[in-house]
């Protein structure tokens, strides 16, 4: 058999997304146990050689990495320590920075300990769980994004389809929920009861004039009552940006979020628009955010960072530039404090083609999470505007 024949029977069986599955021509579950899908000799010969192919690629792109002296190298925000330390090792293996970012935030996508992003994602004012994410491919400078995606828990990994199947960036809604089910991704409750119970001490608390209380119970629940400690007044934003960079030199990232928690329904922030809460550039790095989205679209976050390392900056420089614009386009005063100050906050993330990578914030207090090849992954302090705490959170244990 021929090597061209070869590479053609390995790209004949699908990969399913969802199933991790292999899927033959007519779109059917291989079963081993079916007489029609049974692999004849040639057939297991061929893939057999196909797969060692694969792997002295596999050998020679870790071979090559290691050839350029650069570890591969990934940040995030605080809560993507697991998702760096994933990342990295995909990147070692041989996967390409923006598959690897993806695989990456599907920890916490899965965590239901998280209440900001994926399954257990706080749900809108109706009680609905509406997930937002976009990737971008630094080389091809290809991406894919969904919003108000409801039912499937991973919408990174629904974006990386979108950017790799069709010829499309963004889905919204019904529509990005179609093509994920299309695809063979699980339908799924995302509202854990953690998540209920804090919205439904949220809507007791909204208004002592509508027909909603918050009993005492609910409110001394432990979960309602971590929820308080770690928030206070403030309704949470949460979100995982992830930014990668190999051993080559290329470049991708992901962001991905369940948005501001009790939002209107069908809010959008910045997690999904490529330029604002996530933009990659194979020439220069790539930047995210996290935080009030609103302000981040209206500056045109990420992609100003990037512009500005493209100017020269470092990452560090860069995502303090950036938030120092943001800041003096905030002039609404419902977002500005007694003083004149934003009354939110805003995280940029960086990383550069040399693997220079930060984080920083408008509000000192901040962490995100960083990790490089055969190092351990760790927290780290941002960068900060204002060399303060929050003042939200002076009083928050």
């Amino acid at each position: 058999m021929r090597h061209s024949q070869v590479i053609e029977l390995s790209l004949t069986r699908r990969y399913n997304p969802a199933t991790m599955s292999i899927m033959r021509k007519d779109n059917k579950p291989h079963d081993s146990t079916t007489p029609d899908t049974m692999m004849t000799r040639r057939e297991a010969v061929a893939v057999g050689t196909a797969a060692a192919v694969a792997a002295t690629a596999v050998r020679s792109v870790a071979a090559k990495t290691s050839a350029t002296g650069t570890p591969p190298v990934a940040v995030a925000s605080k809560n993507g320590l697991e998702a760096v330390r994933r990342a990295v090792e995909r990147m070692e293996a041989g996967i390409s920075p923006v598959e690897a970012a993806v695989q990456g935030v599907a920890v916490v996508e899965a965590d239901p300990e998280d209440t900001s992003v994926g399954y257990g994602g706080l749900p809108n004012s109706e009680g609905v769980v509406q997930l937002d994410a976009c990737c971008m491919d630094g080389p091809t400078m290809r991406a894919g994004a969904v919003a108000a995606l409801e039912g499937y828990m991973h919408p990174a990994q629904v974006a990386y389809e979108i950017m790799r199947r069709t010829t499309r960036v963004l889905l919204v809604g019904e529509g990005a929920a179609r093509f994920a089910n299309s695809l063979g991704f699980p339908e799924e409750n995302l509202l854990t009861e953690r998540a209920r119970k804090i919205w439904l001490y949220w809507k007791g608390q909204m208004s002592g004039i509508d027909d909603w209380i918050a009993p005492p119970d609910l409110v001394e629940d432990p979960d309602v009552q971590r929820f308080i400690k770690k928030n206070g007044p403030v309704r949470p934003t949460g979100t995982i940006n992830l930014c990668a960079v190999d051993g080559k030199q290329d470049i991708g990232g992901t962001t991905t979020t369940s948005g501001l928690a009790f939002k209107i329904p069908g809010r959008v922030g910045d997690s999904p628009l490529i330029g604002a809460g996530l933009f990659v550039d194979n020439e220069v790095g790539a930047a995210g955010s996290t935080g009030r989205g609103e302000s981040v679209i209206q500056i045109s976050g990420a992609h100003t960072v990037v512009e500005l390392m493209r100017a020269g900056q470092s990452p560090r420089d860069a995502c303090l530039g950036a938030l120092d614009r943001l800041v003096r386009a905030t002039r609404v005063p419902y977002l500005l404090d007694s003083d004149g100050r934003p009354n939110f906050n805003v995280q940029f993330y960086a990383v550069n083609r040399a693997g220079e990578a930060t984080g920083a914030a408008i509000w000192a207090g901040s962490k995100y999470s960083f990790c490089r090849g055969g190092e351990e992954a760790r927290l780290m302090e941002c960068a900060s505007l204002y060399p303060t705490i929050a003042p939200w959170k002076k009083d928050l244990k």
